[in-house]
Order: C-alpha cells, then sequence, then structure tokens
C-alpha cells in the first residue's frame, strides 16, 4: 500500500502500524498529492491511504485521478483527516475513495479500514457514518430498482446503510461472507450503483432505512 501526508511524523506512524500487519506491505510514503499520484500509478498499490489537505495537490482531486469517475482500473483509495467536515466526506467520497477515517480514530480502525479497502468493502469512521449517510442521501440522485430487492437484499442494504462492513453483515444475518458478496452483487445491478454509499444514499431515500 501507498501513505501519503505532508507530515513526516504521520507517515512514519502510519507506516509502523500498517507495516507490522503480517498481511499489510507499505511500498511508498510520499509527502505531497502530485508525487502520491504518480507513485501509485507505477507501482499500483492495493489501497492508496491519502491525506486531504497536502501541497502540490490536495488528497481529494488526487483521489479523483486515481479513483474518481471515468478512471480506467480505479484504485482503491482511503482519506485519512483530522478534520471532522461533511464537505471534506462528501468530496472524498464522490472523487471515488472507498474509506474516511479521522486520524484520532485509532491504529486498529486504520489497519480495518485498509483491509477493508483492499477487500473491495468500505469502512467510514463510526463518529460520522449515521450522520453522513442520512445527509449524503439529500446529495445523490437516486432511481428506482430495474427490478425489486428480495427480503434479504434488503436486509443486506439496511446494514450497508448503517455503515456496516461485509464482515459485521455476514455476522449480524448469520450468513456467510460469499453469500453477502452474492447478495451485494445482484444489488449494485439492481440499483445500477457504483459503489457502497449510493447503495445506503437509495436506502434512505427510499425509506427503507429511516
Amino acid at each position: 500500500m501507498l501513505v501519503a501526508d505532508d507530515q513526516e511524523l504521520v507517515r512514519a506512524g502510519f507506516s509502523m502500524i500498517l507495516g507490522a500487519q503480517p498481511d499489510i506491505e507499505v511500498v511508498a510514503t510520499v509527502a505531497d498529492g502530485l508525487t502520491a499520484v504518480a507513485e501509485a500509478r507505477r507501482l499500483r498499490p492495493d489501497v492508496c491511504l491519502l491525506d486531504i489537505r497536502m501541497p502540490e495537490m490536495d488528497g481529494l482531486e488526487a483521489t479523483r485521478l486515481l479513483a474518481g469517475p471515468g478512471v480506467v482500473e480505479p484504485m482503491r483509495v482511503v482519506i485519512v483527516t483530522t478534520f471532522d467536515l461533511d464537505e471534506y466526506v462528501y468530496g472524498a467520497l464522490r472523487a471515488g475513495a472507498c474509506g474516511f477515517l479521522l486520524k484520532d480514530s485509532g491504529p486498529a480502525l486504520l489497519v480495518e479500514a485498509v483491509r477493508a479497502a483492499a477487500a473491495g468493502d468500505a469502512l467510514v469512521s463510526p463518529s460520522v457514518t449515521v450522520r453522513l449517510l442520512a445527509q449524503w442521501a439529500k446529495a445523490v440522485s437516486v432511481h428506482p430498482p430495474g427490478e425489486p430487492l428480495t427480503d434479504r437484499e434488503l436486509d443486506v442494504v439496511r446494514l450497508v446503510a448503517r455503515g456496516r462492513t461485509n464482515q459485521e453483515v455476514a455476522a449480524e444475518l448469520f450468513v456467510s461472507l460469499s453469500t453477502v458478496k452474492t447478495h451485494l452483487g445482484s444489488i449494485f445491478a439492481k440499483l445500477n450503483a457504483r459503489n457502497r454509499v449510493e447503495i445506503a444514499a437509495w436506502a434512505w431515500e427510499s425509506g427503507v432505512v429511516d
């Protein structure tokens, strides 16, 4: 994975936490957004961990270039920031990020977010999840599903809308992880959704979750 932050101490700390995990290898650390994009395109890491406020290019623009709409083979980006501002969360997710964490979330949540991103899942800092998804629904254009969702698919949608990871959905519904992924594949197709946030937006907007 790649770590991008303009503060050397933060880069070192993240690299130490993540590099200590047996299943995570930090292949690059950079101090600005422009270098982050260049190195990410060169190395193709499984996950890019980006700060928002960086010189040369901010993390939102870097995310858009790496994972935004229209990007061929988009990469998995997790945004980490000091600032709990809705505009940053919305901007990050619109740009294509699959995770959003506050820097004070702690090492365990940082590792969990990186693993979730690598597995094609998503994680948003619990302190902003429900507020974010409830308000995101007002800002995203949602459409009726191409065909009705099954009762079990609606169960999955409700949990996704509350910020649950695939593993948490599987545990709460007493099904296997592969079953959850199968349901999600069907949900993505029926809703014509690009990511989990759009699924959540549909859930809030349509009243599946209140």
